[in-house]
């Protein structure tokens, strides 16, 4: 199976603490690497989780508070440093830009790539971006400032083909691909074998869902339906809703919730607020309506 794993690199709040790094994520689709958030430390983290700088060429930010992106800047500087020549794609809210394109003038000219900015409408539900191995959409939210979270799709795998049969068959190397793509094989004398004859089904496709800071929102549920993993924030206890409902934040109780109704495969909880000194009871809350809940912590790797 294809490369398709997510790596922490922050999960704490917007106050520092010595226990958490400022959020940021970064998802790898075969080898392709799509940073979601960069707090401060990203580019240390990435550094601890041996993750390759080269290969990341798409960043994805939620909004615009400065524990999502502060760290967007130090890792395009360093980008520079190291001689990057392909371009850099960031997807963030359309009130970036102009922001974004000053503190490259200031502290990046000559840097040798282009930094490609890309506008992301927060209040809709669509594709923001599209490659050969995923699908990236928008997922709107409710915080205090324009804020979206992002699904990503893998694309559907070709088929595997069955390597006994290709050489009973005698059938050329240059063939594969086409019968990969749905194309018969024709024998010599005139025998056609099917290509579900010649390969099996490439397992099913995966999806990741992450939901950033927001409050709870029960229609989340419509567009993270059975994903294979969702992150939704969690920054407090179901104890603490009503701080969670001023600054527009999520329980974890609330979280769990979102995840069961959702019927999700699993759900990391994260963002947590520097009040909890131990994030198990965050954990105990959430796993007493959805079990399958794992906690967010630095540089932890999920297979998906």
């Amino acid at each position: 199976m294809e490369k398709f794993e997510l790596t922490i690199l922050g999960c704490g709040s917007a106050l520092p603490t010595v226990r958490h790094f400022a959020t940021s994520q970064v998802i790898n689709v075969r080898e392709k690497l799509y940073m979601i958030d960069c707090g401060e430390g990203a580019q240390l983290q990435m550094r601890r989780s041996r993750l390759k700088f080269s290969h990341l060429n798409h960043i994805f930010i939620s909004h615009l508070h400065g524990d999502h992106c502060f760290g967007l800047i130090g890792l395009i500087s360093t980008f520079g440093l190291l001689g990057r020549t392909a371009a850099l794609h960031v997807h963030a809210p359309k009130d970036f830009g102009p922001m974004l394109q000053s503190l490259l003038d200031f502290f990046c000219k000559g840097s040798g790539f282009e930094v490609e900015f890309h506008p992301v409408d927060t209040t809709r539900h669509a594709l923001i971006h599209e490659d050969r191995s995923v699908s990236v959409y928008s997922i709107p939210l409710r915080h205090r400032i324009a804020c979206c979270g992002f699904l990503f799709k893998e694309k559907a795998l070709l088929p595997h083909i069955k390597r006994d049969l290709i050489d009973f068959y005698q059938i050329p190397l240059c063939e594969i691909n086409n019968i990969k793509n749905g194309k018969d094989w024709v024998t010599a004398e005139g025998k056609v074998v099917p290509y579900t004859h010649l390969t099996t089904p490439a397992a099913p496709p995966r999806a990741y869902a992450y939901c950033s800071d927001t409050c709870y929102l029960p229609e989340l549920s419509r567009m993270v339906e059975g994903v294979d993993l969702l992150f939704h924030e969690a920054t407090f206890l179901h104890e603490d809703r009503q701080r969670a409902r001023e600054t527009f934040h999520t329980t974890a109780l609330q979280a769990a919730t979102l995840a069961k109704a959702s019927h999700v495969k699993a759900l990391c909880i994260g963002h947590f607020s520097a009040r909890y000194e131990d994030e198990s009871v965050l954990l105990d809350e959430a796993r007493s309506v959805f079990p399958a809940t794992v906690l967010a912590k630095e540089n932890l790797v999920i297979r998906i």
